[in-house]
């Protein structure tokens, strides 16, 4: 054990490193943590890849404030790992380093026909309508018939956002941008796109009634598409959340067509395998129908069809991006490791879904920062920190002149939103650019 108050640094202030850090204070309430976040605002995944429309789940941001309203946390925002600070400076400055940066780009899919125009990022589509500084400010909306390839959560959420109204969104934290191009989105019928059944699909049981919610959206399920294998069934008697969303997905098939303005379709056993084009920009999805086979894994039939779409959105799972200095796994799309621990380099560890992929809920991640928290701290126990860090890290920012945002520059930015959303009567209007976050952040009462 180091004889100094032990410092750590958590680099990503998403779930994954603020639960990190929250279970670092419960264990050793006088530790030091910095949370170093490459945005100017913290929160991550909550406040840029969920949905507007989705307060409960946003809500998840008031836990996560309480954790950075303690003492022993500090935050640091607009530090880019890579760029601002280097594994060398962390490693000096702190007993231990943790890794918790997150999926932030699209898993690729390969198919045919996936550059053509029309062919889109779900996550760069996520990044616009959530108002990422760093992502697109206008995002095209021309399709009357839209694709979405996946059967989880974010392509769903993709889906709805295509097929509600801009007005229907009009209360939400949308930025102006997001409103006013959605305003102009032409898109009519959405048809998402998965290759197995609906004991496979991985929609959460609140995001797929949700839904149904809006009276502009008709949720369409053809009853051709509702069977199970042994594999199914199983799968439904052993798991609540899997058999209330095939009881929903079955429900929907059985009442049809409630004839609202805007078509979303949910199909079953349809496999992607080309996106088709005329001039380089999309015009129909192939599809090859498929059969599950026994196990819950389905097989191809031979069958083909092809949609009429106009656009072609990639929602088949998330990946993280590869970090200078640091061991990564390009297939699975995670940084190696051992418990979290990173092999090679003592006292740096990784937490979170570049720790084991982009799966389970936001929740689940909780139980995975305890996990590394708990080796994390074994090693501390054991004395396998050295005795000895360097200057505070604000003294190398700012030696440097790096313009970084804090904790209470987090609140004067969030009061500043809150004042433009009640300007409009909605609760808050997201501030797009990183210069316009800086800016407020700094901004003097």
């Amino acid at each position: 054990m180091t004889s100094e108050r032990l410092r750590v640094a958590i680099v990503g202030a998403g779930p994954a490193g603020i639960y990190a850090a929250d279970r670092l204070i419960k264990e050793i309430p006088d530790v030091r943590i910095d949370l170093l976040e490459r945005l100017p605002a913290p929160f991550g995944l909550i406040r840029y890849g969920v949905a507007p429309d989705h307060p409960r789940i946003k809500g998840i941001i008031r836990t996560l404030h309480r954790v950075l309203d303690q003492p022993q946390v500090r935050f640091l925002g607009n530090v880019d790992y890579g760029i601002d600070v280097d594994l060398e400076t962390l490693r000096s400055n702190y007993h231990a380093v943790v890794f918790a940066t997150g999926a932030l780009k699209d898993r690729p899919l390969r198919v045919a026909g996936n550059d053509l125009d029309g062919s889109y990022s779900t996550a760069e589509f996520v990044s616009w309508y959530d108002g990422h500084p760093d992502g697109p400010r206008t995002w095209p909306l021309h399709a009357r018939k839209v694709a979405v390839i996946g059967m989880g959560n974010v392509a769903l959420d993709a889906a709805r956002m295509l097929a509600k109204t801009a007005d229907e969104l009009a209360h939400t934290e949308i930025p102006d941008n997001v409103y006013d191009g959605l305003a102009a989105n032409a898109a009519t019928e959405i048809h998402v796109f998965g290759r197995r059944g609906p004991a496979q699909a991985k929609f959460s049981p609140m995001e797929l009634r949700e839904l149904d919610e809006s009276p502009n959206i008709d949720v369409i399920v053809d009853p051709n598409d509702i069977a199970y294998d042994d594999a199914s069934i199983a799968a439904r008697t052993s798991s609540k959340i899997t058999d209330q969303v095939a009881a929903i997905i079955e429900d929907y098939a059985a009442r049809g067509s409630q004839g609202r303005a805007h078509k979303l379709v949910l199909h079953f056993f349809e496999e992607p395998i080309e996106i088709l084009g005329n001039d380089g920009a999309v015009t129909a999805l192939r599809t090859e129908r498929t059969k599950l086979d026994g196990t819950g894994n389905a097989v191809r039939t031979g069958q083909f069809t092809d949609w009429p779409v106009e656009a072609v959105y990639r929602a088949i799972g998330y990946l993280s991006d590869e970090l200078p200095e640091l061991p990564f796994d390009t297939h699975r799309g995670v940084i190696p490791n051992d418990e979290g621990r990173i092999e090679g380099l003592p006292g740096v560890y990784v937490t979170g879904w570049v720790r084991r992929g982009p799966v389970g809920l936001i929740g689940h991640t909780r139980s995975d920062s305890a996990e590394v928290i708990a080796g994390l701290l074994a090693d501390y126990k054991a004395g396998k920190f050295s005795d000895e860090v360097g200057p505070d890290i604000v003294e190398i920012l700012d030696a440097r002149g790096h313009l970084y945002t804090t904790w209470d520059g987090w609140h004067r930015l969030d009061a500043h939103e809150r004042g433009l959303g009640a300007q409009r009567g909605r609760e808050r209007t997201k501030v797009v650019e990183r210069a316009d976050m800086i800016a407020a952040a700094q901004a003097l009462d």
